[in-house]
């Protein structure tokens, strides 16, 4: 297997192999890019992200400045809005539904390490994916921590730390984030 179809599978892999290395490189530079153009260049912006994501539905907007750190494994829904200063660290595959929010300041981390120092030492990384449902709404300076899935119609409160699977439908705040409360009570049959 490639560093690269590690990464991709969750396995430990090298962060210095030259593909990788080379697919972060071209991130910055659409990033970059991206982060310099002004609001009255909303085309540019718009093709700039399109070449940097994997997919990206109609509608979306982000607010610069924007950091990832390969793009080509973020796919994002219709109508997705991120407010300024957000980071996903797109190691694993990061899925965004429709009509989903994030405040400023959130950042999406797949990335993780070895807890054990001596495979750590050794450079070595690995990733879990991150998945967010529709109509989700992430306030500002959330962390969504690796692995983690996010249910659709949830809300998650400013300052989360998200360790764990949300489910659909709830308000979720706190350090690490827990569930509040339901935001729509279920209809018996």
């Amino acid at each position: 297997m490639s560093e690269k179809q590690k990464m991709l599978a969750g396995e430990l892999y090298d962060p210095r192999d030259a593909q990788l290395l080379s697919e972060r490189h071209r991130a910055r530079l659409l990033t970059k890019a991206f982060n310099d153009t002004s609001d009255a260049q909303g085309k540019e912006r718009k093709r700039l992200l399109s070449e940097l994501f994997g997919a990206m539905g109609k509608g979306c907007f982000i607010e610069p400045p924007f950091h990832c750190d390969y793009g080509g494994n973020i796919t994002l829904g219709e109508k997705v809005f991120f407010n300024f200063n957000c980071v996903i660290l797109d190691v694993a595959e990061v899925t965004i539904g429709n009509h989903t929010m994030f405040g400023p300041g959130v950042q999406i981390y797949t990335a993780t390490h070895p807890l054990d120092a001596d495979e750590r030492r050794s450079g070595l990384e690995a990733a879990k994916p991150i998945t967010i449902g529709d109509d989700v709404w992430i306030g500002g300076g959330a962390i969504l921590c690796p692995g983690v899935t996010i249910g659709s119609r949830t809300v998650i409160g400013a300052g989360s730390v998200v360790t764990k699977d949300i489910p659909e439908d709830v308000f979720a705040a706190g350090n690490p984030c827990r569930v509040i409360r339901t935001l729509k009570e279920e209809t018996p049959s």
